[in-house]
């Protein structure tokens, strides 16, 4: 046995063998960190990556500058710092903090952000605001590198000013800016920023588009991945024989959707762009017409993250924006869902100025939002192209509903982007409906889109064995209503509702 001499000797030989360990490593840490410089992440406080954070369209003029000539290279670190140092002011302002203000605002420049916080502490204010546009001039480069004049025309800001955590005003301007940077250990900080022009700003529409008309369609996922169609599970050939059968059924169209973070949020994977592309392949060469949802699954709307979200459209629109099967583009599915956990004005906020760049990117194909009920669609009415919205309730009363909103929206199309009901009755649902009562749901559905000549787009072909969590929630009642509301059942056979799957 070994004796307690022996034993206390062991303990304190490992313990010191540790200590000198953690000593030279700790040595090593502080040499590397002299050696190679300050990290900016480290430096900022609030760590800003600009590739994930703060994405501003950012158009520069053609290079005529005064003084010295300008660079490719010092024209992008220009740029980086002065977008990261319109990001950190939108989040001290925002938070009431000087966190990042110091890396990137001399000493004088800094003095009235902070003024600013202070005024804004001191009365319980604070303010969410993003710019979504820049158009830099480079006035003058100073012949010893250290010194850059620029103007920024048309930078488009939205704000949103709260008092006592009470939205009191929001404010959407078109300005232009006298900017000086200095360079200062070997970052470019602003010195002066001062707004010369400002004015409200009301984006300008109305150039024709496609002609939304006669659209009997139906929302597609192939069986096996439904809300999961993109990626590894991609198959061609699937959806290559599905589109065969839906054009086959007396319908034209389909609607898709784009989940915003499976594509790559503002970074839209190439992988993920060319499965959409092919689809759309395989929908002209089947006759059928798309319309691409463009955020399924996003539901943050922080002012901070718009510039992403308009890098997510802009990517994929001006992508696929000259395809033959594209009809239009749905904003995003029932963003009304959204209005309780994230603030009607805000979501409303954020549709508004997408719909705008939506539009802005292309102007040949409609633009809708997807409604969750026929009252949310009155909602922005006067800027979408058409008016869609999604219907599941009584049968009865759809024309009724149908012929409202068409004295309310007179010069629009209007139409349903989703309607069904679900032929599950089971354990949890032990009164729900059969397959016979889901066909003479479809059948008076027809009836009434024919009499009251209704555009619409059914939910959905196949039943699924799997749904997704992030649907309908886990409620096991839930999820087995949603399974059912296909056409045809988990094993491929057409059920009696086919039948009535397109207009008499």
């Amino acid at each position: 046995m070994i004796s307690n001499r022996t034993l206390l000797r062991s303990i304190i030989l490992i313990s010191y063998v540790i200590i000198i360990a953690l000593v030279i490593y700790g040595i090593s840490a502080i040499l590397s960190y002299l050696n190679t410089g300050a990290d900016r992440s480290k430096m900022l406080h609030t760590e800003v990556m600009q590739i994930d954070q703060y994405l501003p369209e950012l158009t520069w003029a053609p290079l005529t500058n005064k003084g010295r000539p300008m660079g490719e290279q010092t024209l992008k670190s220009i740029e980086n710092d002065y977008l990261d140092a319109w990001y950190v002011k939108h989040v001290a302002f925002m938070t009431n903090t000087r966190a990042g203000i110091e890396d990137y605002y001399t000493e004088s420049a800094r003095e009235n952000i902070f003024n600013i916080i202070a005024l804004n502490t001191d009365q319980n204010t604070s303010l969410e605001s993003t710019t979504l546009e820049h158009h830099p001039t480079l006035e003058f480069f100073s012949e010893d590198g250290q010194m850059v004049v620029l103007t920024d025309h048309e930078v488009l800001e939205y704000k949103r000013i709260f008092n006592n955590d009470k939205l009191v005003a929001e404010v959407h301007e078109k300005s232009t800016y006298k900017v000086t940077l200095l360079l200062e250990d070997g970052f470019w900080r602003i010195r002066h920023l001062v707004r010369v022009k400002s004015e409200p700003y009301s984006p300008l529409h109305g150039k024709k588009v496609n002609e939304v008309s006669n659209i009997k369609g139906i929302n597609y996922y192939p069986q096996a991945t439904p809300w999961n169609m993109f990626g590894d599970n991609f198959d061609a050939d699937i959806i290559a024989s599905d589109f065969k059968l839906i054009a086959s059924s007396g319908l034209n169209s389909i609607r898709i959707f784009v989940p915003y973070e499976g594509f790559g949020k503002s970074s839209v994977e190439k992988d993920k762009l060319s499965q959409l592309i092919t689809l759309l392949d395989l929908a002209e060469t089947a006759n059928l017409k798309v319309m691409v949802t463009l955020f399924d699954f996003y539901g943050d709307y922080n002012v901070l993250d718009w510039t992403l979200t308009q890098r997510h459209a802009k990517t994929i629109v001006n992508a696929i924006k000259n395809h033959n099967a594209l009809a239009s583009w749905d904003i995003k599915n029932e963003p009304d869902l959204d209005f309780e956990s994230r603030g009607k004005a805000l979501v409303t906020a954020w549709l508004d100025k997408m719909v705008d760049f939506v539009k802005s990117q292309d102007f040949n194909h409609g633009v809708t939002i997807g409604w969750s009920d026929a009252e949310s669609s009155l909602i922005l009415k006067e800027k979408l192209d058409f008016v869609s919205f999604h219907y599941y309730e009584d049968v009865s009363q759809l024309a009724n509903t149908y012929n409202a909103l068409k004295t309310q929206i007179v010069k629009k199309p209007i139409v349903i982007t989703e309607f069904g009901t679900s032929s599950y009755s089971g354990l949890w649902n032990p009164f729900g409906n059969s397959e016979d009562d889901q066909a003479e749901y479809h059948k008076s559905m027809q009836k009434l889109f024919s009499e009251n000549k209704i555009q619409f787009m059914s939910w959905t072909l196949y039943d699924y064995t799997e749904i997704p969590k992030e649907v309908v929630g886990r409620f096991p009642w839930r999820k087995n209503a949603q399974k059912h509301f296909g056409f045809i059942d988990k094993n491929g056979i057409k059920k009696d509702s086919f039948e009535y799957i397109s207009k008499e």
